[in-house]
């Protein structure tokens, strides 16, 4: 079993094979550089059941240059498509300024706020505030210097894969570990925006478990909840879904982003899911076991008198369950009634002359 252990508001939470699932609100881009609209994601995270409220903490000048070349030109189909890096992360990323503010947020709600840095900056800012956890965006996964000043914390870490390949992984989890991070997540993602479900591949969610020795799970940019919900049967630890306010109102990652009540649902169908996972069970308890009243067992049909020869004509499986089990019909059939037994009384074992009740066929 592989778990650890972070730090919440409420106390220690633990994270892993043998925890609940742990669903993360991302709140990206979609406070649209309103803080008072972050501040309500936050609200509503909490009430819609998330455990944890994550950002993204860089600059347009942290993640890249104000320039127009083609390079710098965003060609991928989607909502950003036609937009400089530049002005994409103006509009997208969350002023550091409002980093502490949303923290004490999501702490009145007893949740814990972490983020995804980009930069080596970032990493100290965050520290200063003390986040309990990081996480590491996918198309940040093979920078080596960023994941080192990470790992230096020495604090959990969260990985995305999208786009990345087994080697990058591979070598995202050597630096991280080297560097002094022991506990690592790695989570499958999609990186297409959105995502559709064909091109989820969600037994990816068990390969990284057993490749790589981890706790896996999802960041998802699909639209709906049936993909994240689907993926806690593949052992999913940790989930990771978007979340705004209204998609009509915009922004740069409204597009694949659930509503609150949309996010509500997901995190409840989340614990319907891993409730209904259960363990291997084979015996029938609770409220099945008070079905199991009804099913067949052998039955005195026909009245039969004492020493009288049991046939087909006085034995039968019918319901309900209160006599002996149909299996030791065969047995029954041809031996003597050791009493007179009246019509309507369930067979026991005591009425069957020489019967084992340890053997169960001819």
């Amino acid at each position: 079993m592989r778990n650890f252990t972070i730090q919440t508001p409420r106390g220690p939470r633990s994270i892993g094979d043998s925890s609940p699932v742990f669903v993360v609100a991302e709140l990206s881009g979609n406070h649209n550089q309103d803080k008072q609209r972050a501040l309500a994601l936050i609200d509503e995270a909490a009430r819609a059941g998330a455990d944890a409220i994550k950002l993204q903490t860089y600059t347009a000048d942290t993640l890249t240059i104000d320039s127009d070349k083609p390079y710098f030109r965003i060609r991928v189909d989607g909502a950003w498509h036609g937009d400089t890096l530049y002005e994409l992360y103006q509009k997208a990323h969350t002023p550091w300024e409002w980093h502490r503010e949303l923290m004490e947020r999501a702490a009145s709600h007893g949740l814990p706020l972490f983020s995804t840095p980009f930069d080596e900056t970032a990493v100290d800012f965050l520290e200063e505030l003390g986040v309990s956890l990081y996480k590491v965006a996918s198309l940040e996964i093979r920078d080596v210097a960023l994941l080192q000043r990470i790992g230096q914390t020495g604090k959990p870490v969260v990985i995305s894969r999208g786009a990345s390949t087994i080697a990058d992984i591979e070598l995202a989890l050597a630096t991280l570990r080297a560097a002094g991070a022991s506990d690592v997540v790695v989570l499958h993602c999609v990186s297409a925006y959105p995502a559709l479900p064909r091109e989820m591949n969600l037994r990816t969610i068990p390969d990284i478990a057993a490749r790589f020795g981890v706790i896996s799970g999802l960041s998802d940019h699909s639209l709906g909840v049936t993909v994240p919900v689907l993926s806690v049967g593949l052992g999913a630890r940790v989930i990771e879904k978007h979340l705004t306010l209204r998609r009509a109102d915009g922004g740069p990652d409204a597009e694949f982003s659930l509503e609150p009540e949309e996010f509500r649902v997901m995190c409840q169908g989340v614990r319907d899911a891993e409730a209904a996972l259960g363990s291997p069970h084979y015996f029938a308890d609770g409220r099945e076991a008070q079905i199991s009243e009804y099913r067949r067992s052998l039955f005195v049909v026909k009245d039969v008198a004492a020493g009288e020869l049991l046939t087909r004509e006085h034995v039968r499986a019918i319901r309900p369950g209160h006599g002996i089990s149909p299996a030791y019909l065969p047995l029954v059939l041809g031996r003597k009634a050791t009493v007179a037994l009246e019509r309507g009384t369930p067979l026991a074992f005591s009425h069957v002359e020489g019967l084992d009740p340890e053997r169960k066929s001819a």
